[in-house]
């Protein structure tokens, strides 16, 4: 149908609006620190056909393919064969998800009897089971890794309230409070988004809002192909590695091909390194996300919305059997790693053909860093996703301690560090002079938070990259520092693998160090008044100012 301009605006802004509601109702509603506080999570609005049409600007890496997620459900779950009430669920990595702890829900949208699109949620929970509290990095195969949601249908009177799958959920986590509360939040925020979409409904008419989600989709497209245009045709390489598989200490390769023809990309990554026996692997949805966010990021502008169209001029290829397309059944919890690696490779691509629009290499890596303890009441577990230095770009510095570009979470505030967890105190959280990298422009720098265990059998499990190889500079600038973590137990010092688990005794210091960001152009252009800046502002050291440029 044709729709009148000005209703298309107001009906597409609208939306938007509603998705991004979704995203606060999701994040108001948490019990858990890991979404309630670093908001790692997302919500979106779909299509009848299950096509991405609004997000929430929360986690790319969860929302750039949920509309592929949603097919697995609705390949055996079809729109025609759902009632009110009805929702779908899934998180198995090998029938379309992305890891075990991030679990999609997809609740349609119903007016007048027909569903006319699906309100979407996908939250990080803080526990499913698997062989250790939060993560475990240790995992031999996706079984060890948590609770296993193949695609499934379930009603809301029948399954939830009370009902047989929230008992079999409930049953099968350490954490039930926050984590049921979270299941909850999810549901809050896709009513929320159900609501919203059938107010433009019961105003505009159905058919308008069909029409409208079409067109949002249809105007993505047309800017992402505008976009891919002005790229110079042709076939642009770019690598990056993972540190190691936490077992050997051999760098895993991450190769992107990039092939640019008139308005279309095709990103391939042939020469990957194979799948490891360790969490690594990313599955195929997740390498994805990664390539189209990082196409996206580059070339788009941030005001075109990412939904399905946004994808379309897209196409991204992995080897089965790679570290981004692993065979079943291949643990996948630290899926990040590679994906960042992918990001890296992609971008590395990207800077041969448009330099002026690429940033260095940053500490895009996820640092999943959890501390648990087995009280008489049960478990605590506290889980937290850690970033970096941002990488420079030709006109800015690196932002300075913050998540990477994938992942997009918030820090947990040491007062609400405080107020849920006993059993450690956060003791150090401060930027590290030094670690961003020399450049015309400066890599972000790193960090080091610090945690004072105050009672005994507690463990810590995380992983981690780049301990062993720095985000590298563009165009001249020298790499960040790299990571680290370690332990100070009285007067030793205990230096840790980027990838594992260990007990904890009272009275430890746990460090966790994420590096900084890859500097960008000559540092001996740096403006001198910068220099000062930096200074000033504790982010250089006196002793390192004269390694600086005076541009």
């Amino acid at each position: 149908m044709a729709l009148d301009p000005v209703e298309y605006a107001i009906l597409s802004q609208a939306l938007l609006a509603a998705a991004r509601e979704m995203g606060v109702k999701l994040v108001r509603s948490a019990y858990s620190t890991i979404l309630r506080e670093a908001r790692d999570g997302s919500a979106a609005l779909l299509d009848a056909q299950g096509q991405t049409v609004a997000q929430a600007e929360l986690i790319p890496m969860q929302l750039g393919t949920i509309g592929r997620i949603f097919s697995a459900c609705a390949t055996l779950f079809p729109a025609s064969s759902l009632e009110d009430g009805d929702f779908l669920i899934i998180n198995d990595p090998y029938s379309g998800g992305q890891h075990l702890q991030d679990v999609f829900l997809f609740h349609p949208i119903f007016v007048d009897g027909r569903v006319i699109g699906f309100a979407a949620s996908v939250a990080h929970h803080l526990d499913l089971g698997g062989g250790n509290p939060g993560l475990n990095p240790l995992a031999a195969d996706v079984y060890s890794e948590g609770l296993i949601i193949p695609p499934m249908k379930l009603n809301m009177a029948r399954d939830w309230h009370g009902g047989g799958f929230q008992r079999l959920l409930r049953a099968n986590v350490r954490v039930p409070q926050q984590t049921m509360g979270d299941f909850d939040a999810q549901i809050a925020a896709n009513n929320i988004g159900t609501l919203r979409v059938q107010e433009l409904a019961a105003r505009y008419g159905s058919e308008t809002v069909v029409a409208t989600m079409a067109a949002l989709q249809d105007y993505s497209e047309t800017r992402m192909r505008a976009a891919i245009r002005a790229v110079p045709d042709g076939v642009y390489h770019g690598e990056d590695a993972v540190d190691d598989d936490g077992i050997g200490d051999t760098p895993l390769p991450v190769r992107c091909t990039l092939t640019v023809a008139g308005d279309t990309i095709i990103a391939d990554f042939t020469g990957t390194a194979p799948q490891v026996r360790s969490t690594l692997n990313a599955p195929f949805a997740s390498t994805v996300s990664a390539a189209v966010s990082s196409i996206k990021a580059a070339l788009s502008s941030p005001d075109i919305p990412f939904n399905d169209g946004a994808m379309r001029p897209i196409t991204v290829t992995a080897p089965l059997g790679s570290l981004l397309n692993p065979r079943h059944p291949a643990p996948v919890r630290a899926r990040m790693e590679a994906c960042s690696r992918a990001w890296n490779a992609t971008l590395r691509a990207l800077a041969q053909a448009v330099p002026e629009k690429v940033i260095a290499p940053g500490y895009d890596t996820t640092t999943a860093f959890c501390l648990s303890h087995l009280r008489e009441t049960g478990w605590s577990v506290y889980l937290e996703v850690l970033g970096g230095g941002f990488g420079a770009g030709p006109a800015n510095d690196g932002c300075d301690g913050i998540d990477n570009p994938l992942s997009n979470c918030a820090n947990t505030p040491v007062e609400a560090l405080d107020q849920d967890f006993d059993f450690f105190r956060l003791v150090t959280y401060a930027l590290l002079p030094d670690s961003g990298g020399r450049g015309r422009h400066r890599g972000g720098t790193g960090f080091v938070r610090a945690y004072e265990i105050l009672t005994d059998n507690a463990q810590l499990a995380f992983y981690s990259d780049r301990f062993r190889r720095p985000a590298e500079g563009l165009f001249g600038g020298t790499a960040g520092a790299t990571g680290a973590c370690r332990i100070r137990r009285g007067n030793e010092l205990i230096s840790l693998g980027s990838k594992t688990a260990v007990p904890l005794q009272k009275g430890d210091i746990v460090e966790i160090v994420p590096g900084g960001g890859g500097g960008y152009g000559d540092p001996a252009e740096r403006p001198a008044a910068a220099v000062e800046d930096d200074l000033l502002d504790g982010l250089i050291s006196p002793g390192s100012a004269a390694q600086w440029g005076t541009g």
